[in-house]
């Protein structure tokens, strides 16, 4: 009786976690956006709330906690309960370049944090004034020749990815700019339309109201988009490798059970493949990612490296 009793009390708590993991969510989960209302990334993390929600039967509750370029969020997931009920919606630096940026991160990026879905991709464009005679980036590297460290570019600040994707296209190209950082595009543009500032790598939401109005004009793309089909991406422009490509993604507590992580996966796929959804994506120029939570991990894996080795080598600080 005493081993059978036993064997009982030892399957029961074996299967414990199986049962709270196949019941996830069981109550509602809290999904931390690294930005304001409003932006990219808000968005996503809206449009994948409502879904998952609609999906799950649980409310999926968005909380912004901007601030500190997205390590004030990260922060929190990192040092949340691994259960799968709290989850960060960042961009690509929080995840990437972030961790190789700040020195005394109060958080591991790759220890604390586990990939679950790379999201959608949001490509940047080079957008220059009028005034500067370049419809190229090639051109764009000539004119830099000629002028060297004078052509000033504005970016949403020192160690923004709109920053650091200049300079590591400067790098490769053997060229200059002169950098005005902001605290974020929004107040950059007003001296990019006057000519004050000559170009800048851009979000595609910001850029193309001015693009269609004839007010700046788009060299190259970071990925080639339906909504500006006649301008080449950085690759066919022959500088594949200096591609700084923003992304929108989702990622758990380190020691989340892989089962609630691959369903989560799952689910953020069906949300994006759901034609309402799509629709709106496709409105916010934003490209879907359909992979695993281990192909993302390679992804965060090589572009970590990549970019921990150019800001090392380049000794930049935000």
């Amino acid at each position: 009786m005493k081993t059978a009793a036993a064997f009982v009390l030892v399957s029961v708590l074996l299967a414990a976690p199986t049962a709270a993991q196949d019941a996830w969510p069981s109550k509602p989960v809290r999904m931390i956006v690294t930005s304001s209302p409003g932006g990219g990334t808000d968005t996503f993390a809206r449009l994948m709330g409502q879904s998952l929600s609609q999906q799950l039967k649980r409310q999926f509750v968005v909380e912004n906690r901007a601030g500190a370029s997205g390590n004030i969020g990260a922060e929190m997931v990192a040092k949340a309960a691994p259960d799968g009920y709290t989850l960060l919606v960042s961009s690509s630096p929080s995840l990437i370049i972030n961790p190789s940026l700040y020195k005394n991160l109060p958080y591991n990026a790759e220890r604390d944090l586990a990939p679950v879905a790379q999201g959608v991709i949001s490509p940047l464009v080079w957008v220059v004034h009028l005034s500067l005679p370049v419809k190229t980036l090639t051109e764009l590297v000539a004119a830099a020749k000629r002028d060297p460290g004078k052509i000033p570019y504005a970016s949403a600040g020192a160690g923004s990815l709109t920053n650091l994707g200049v300079l590591l296209f400067a790098e490769v190209a053997g060229v200059n700019f002169l950098h005005v950082p902001y605290k974020g595009l929004g107040q950059a543009y007003p001296g990019l339309l006057t000519g004050d500032i000559k170009f800048v790598l851009s979000d595609i939401g910001t850029a193309l109201p001015h693009i269609r109005a004839g007010k700046i004009s788009a060299i190259a793309v970071t990925e080639r988009i339906t909504a500006l089909p006649g301008v080449p991406s950085v690759t066919d422009a022959g500088f594949g490798n200096t591609v700084a490509q923003g992304t929108f993604s989702v990622a758990a507590t380190a020691g989340t059970p892989p089962a609630i992580i691959n369903r989560l996966s799952a689910e953020i796929l069906r949300a994006m493949k759901a034609p309402e959804v799509a629709s709106k994506l496709e409105e916010q120029v934003l490209i879907p990612v359909f992979d695993t939570p281990e192909a993302f991990g390679a992804v965060l894996k090589k572009e970590r490296e990549r970019w921990a080795a150019f800001i090392q080598r380049n000794r930049i600080q935000p």
